[in-house]
């Protein structure tokens, strides 16, 4: 085997090891067992709900290592063709297998970031909160582009998304909006990008033609499920309706459906004017604000200086990720040292290479 076909392998064995670890590979194997014991027992059946109950977590473990296993088979399987091909100098043959190989190491690596996903919230729907910085026009048309790569991005992945606030700019783009994404670990994929982002280019809105540097803030959290209680009191909070703005028809414009809830203890705020119904917009506000009080609660327990839930203010020094426009094209992302030189598919949702270079530095 050739240096560059025992570089892959030895890729695609990392990843399985890494991997292994992650879903506890060893316990699983070990439960299925004990699990084939029960289950061969010549009573098994004599209690229904509890064989049904054994037969279904045996299910669930074995799927949950089926993924490592095939993945093994895959790579014993190219490796031993490979052997097989130098042994009758068929280099088409090897060639061809040296390049299934180098997928394979990409589908390791996929693998792996999944088996990342492991967090108690990572399966969750989540909240995307884009703010605009100071700068006026340029800020807000700059949230406004993030909020559409974080939406083609959803819709790559088929997520369904809906934005639950927006508030428009005076002239262009928005001062903040918030997405709705919901989708299998939507919340897990996009918890690393909470934080400042920084944008480079030269301002349609200048007619001097010059060089501005605009800021937005990303603020994402979890869609909280039922099991998780977050206790609100009522005279911690204050609740006001308006008027929604934008398209929805004469009810929406027309009715003070749009509500937006205060938390006076902390001063958090959410928004909504999705809904034509008042009770559902207070609903998905109250939810919004159940999920950023429980990110803050987190964040205290853990201690986390950087933590991806952490506001920062929406300036320089602060940022998580630059894009730059001009004088060149760039995306690098300022922890983890990815970087990318077409933004253009940047900023259309190709920002997965990101995710997953932010979610294997945790």
């Amino acid at each position: 085997m050739n240096q560059i076909d025992q570089k892959n392998a030895d890729a695609v064995s990392k990843s399985i090891s890494l991997i292994k670890n992650f879903v506890n590979y060893d316990g699983a194997i070990a439960k299925i067992k004990d699990l084939d014991c029960q289950i061969e027992e010549e009573n098994f059946w004599d209690n229904s709900e509890s064989a049904v109950f054994i037969v279904t977590e045996k299910e669930k473990l074995q799927n949950s290592i089926a993924a490592v296993q095939d993945l093994e088979k895959k790579l014993q399987d190219i490796v031993d063709f490979i052997e097989l091909a130098e042994l009758d100098s068929d280099e088409n043959l090897k060639q061809e297998l040296s390049q299934t190989l180098e997928k394979l190491v990409v589908d390791a690596a996929s693998l792996q970031i999944e088996a990342l996903l492991s967090d108690k919230h990572d399966a969750l729907n989540c909240f995307v909160e884009i703010n605009a910085g100071a700068g006026g026009t340029e800020a807000q048309d700059w949230a406004e582009m993030l909020a559409r790569m974080y939406a083609r991005w959803a819709e790559r992945r088929r997520y369904k998304l809906e934005i639950t606030d927006k508030n428009g700019g005076e002239e262009a783009g928005v001062k903040s909006i918030t997405l709705h994404i919901k989708g299998q670990k939507s919340f897990g994929w996009l918890k690393k990008e909470s934080g400042v982002h920084r944008l480079v280019r030269i301002s349609p809105f200048d007619s001097n033609a010059r060089r501005h540097t605009s800021f937005a803030s990303v603020f994402v959290v979890p869609e909280l499920s039922n099991d998780i209680e977050i206790e609100i009191l009522d005279c911690d909070i204050r609740i006001d309706t308006y008027r929604a703005s934008g398209a929805g028809g004469q009810h929406i414009n027309k009715t003070d459906s749009a509500v937006r809830i205060t938390h006076a203890p902390t001063g958090l705020v959410t928004q909504c004017q999705t809904d034509r119904s008042q009770h559902r917009n207070k609903e998905i506000a109250m939810n919004m604000l159940k999920a950023k009080l429980y990110a803050m609660k987190l964040k205290e327990q853990e201690a986390e200086a950087n933590s991806a839930q952490q506001k920062t203010d929406i300036a320089w020094g602060n940022q998580i990720r630059s894009y730059v426009l001009q004088p060149y094209q760039l995306v690098k992302d300022t922890r983890t040292g990815y970087e990318k030189g077409n933004a253009a598919a940047v900023l259309d949702g190709d920002i997965n290479e990101f995710l997953e270079a932010a979610i294997a530095s945790l």
